[in-house]
């Protein structure tokens, strides 16, 4: 499915069947948008791996870092790509290495990341692929979470969104 029109469906039904992401970028610094999505997303009860070679052995936000997406064990549902779209490529490439050993079904490019053949080859080995766009963003979005500031629908109110209606709550267990 071609960036950016990812219908809302689709985006709730991926968030809802994640459980564990790898976080390939994700940083110790407070003040880098990888951190405050990996602490949002931890809030709402994923398993959060992250996946930084200059903090491997130690820990970001409580979580054993790794060095590479090779040194991961299983379980990991979701890998999200924090690096940029030209690093993007390897990355996916060892995601499609790793796949079958580790479950992953869904590659997921942050904002900004967009790299149509590294997505391309993730389609054609069977993985859900998401570009351009924030798991913790999206999640609040469809979950109703930012929806009183009228991000959903340009009003304010704190409706939920009917794509988390149809087939569940994001509410993790």
């Amino acid at each position: 499915m071609p960036y950016p029109n990812y219908p809302d469906a689709l985006i709730a039904r991926v968030l809802r069947g994640v459980k564990t992401i790898a976080m390939v970028g994700a940083s110790p610094n407070e003040s880098r948008p990888s951190y405050f999505a990996m602490k949002y997303l931890l809030d709402k009860g994923f398993k959060i791996i992250p996946v930084n070679p200059g903090q491997a052995g130690g820990e970001i936000l409580g979580q054993r870092a790794y060095a590479r997406v090779s040194d991961l064990q299983a379980p990991v549902d979701m890998v999200d790509i924090f690096r940029n779209s030209e690093a993007a490529g390897a990355i996916t490439d060892e995601v499609i290495a790793n796949k079958d050993r580790l479950g992953v079904k869904v590659l997921w490019m942050q904002l900004s990341v967009i790299n149509e053949d590294a997505a391309k080859r993730a389609d054609a080995a069977g993985l859900t692929v998401i570009m351009n766009r924030c798991p913790k963003i999206e999640y609040g979005r469809l979950s109703g979470e930012i929806g009183w500031y009228g991000v959903n629908r340009r009003v304010i109110d704190n409706r939920k969104h009917a794509a988390f209606n149809k087939g569940g709550s994001l509410a993790r267990g």
